[in-house]
Order: C-alpha cells, then sequence, then structure tokens
C-alpha cells in the first residue's frame, strides 16, 4: 500500500504561481504513473496532469503551457509547477498513484488534498 502526503497549496493572486509536491511511502516499488487531480466546488473530480514511469507527461487542455508535472524517482516524489494561475484553477488538488487503462490515467491510492486558491 502506498501513502501519498501533499504540500505546498495556498492563497495566490490571479497570475502568481505555486509549487505542489507529492511525497509517497509505502509500497513505493509499485509505483509505476503518478497524477495530479483537482476538484472545486461542486464539480467533479478532474485529472490535470499525468506522469509515467520515463517522464511522459499529459495534461487537460485547460493548463497546457501553464503547469508542468515532473518526478523525482529517488524521492518518491511528483510535482506540479503552477504557473500564470486563474481563479478557476481554484480547488483541492490531490495525488494520485495509478496506472493507464486505453492511453488514459486512472488512480488508485490518493493523498488527502491541498488547497489552491487563486485571488482575482
Amino acid at each position: 500500500q502506498v501513502q501519498l502526503v501533499e504540500s505546498g497549496g495556498g492563497l495566490v493572486q490571479a497570475g502568481g504561481s505555486l509549487r505542489l509536491s507529492c511525497a509517497a511511502s509505502g509500497s513505493t516499488f509499485s509505483i509505476n504513473a503518478m497524477g495530479w487531480y483537482r476538484q472545486a466546488p461542486g464539480k467533479q473530480r478532474e485529472l490535470v496532469a499525468d506522469i509515467n514511469s520515463i517522464g511522459s507527461t499529459n495534461y487537460v487542455d485547460s493548463v497546457k503551457g501553464r503547469f508542468t508535472i515532473s518526478r523525482d524517482n529517488a524521492k518518491n516524489t511528483v510535482y506540479l509547477q503552477m504557473n500564470s494561475l486563474k481563479p478557476e484553477d481554484t480547488a483541492v488538488y490531490y495525488c494520485a498513484v495509478g496506472g493507464y487503462i486505453v492511453g488514459r490515467f486512472y488512480g488508485r491510492s490518493w493523498g488527502q488534498g491541498t488547497q489552491v486558491t487563486v485571488s482575482s
């Protein structure tokens, strides 16, 4: 079993930046792909970005060019660098480990989430 702990959320003005981190512990040898989801109030959770074991990445269209996902396999940590933040990026961000089904990432273990609030 893998435990995930996110950090780095907070309050930022529109146009600002934040960097989220997610540290994995436990059965880290089983980790293949990792990803970040977010859930805004009243909305469904959506996949924001994912990264596989060799560093290939995918992004939802709304964050392309602004967000960058990366991972440090030696530290079992995944990051989400968020630049040019917009109020619509406000959400609870969740880290996940999982795999791919027909090319799409699906999380199977989740962190507790970290709040990101972007003020206008």
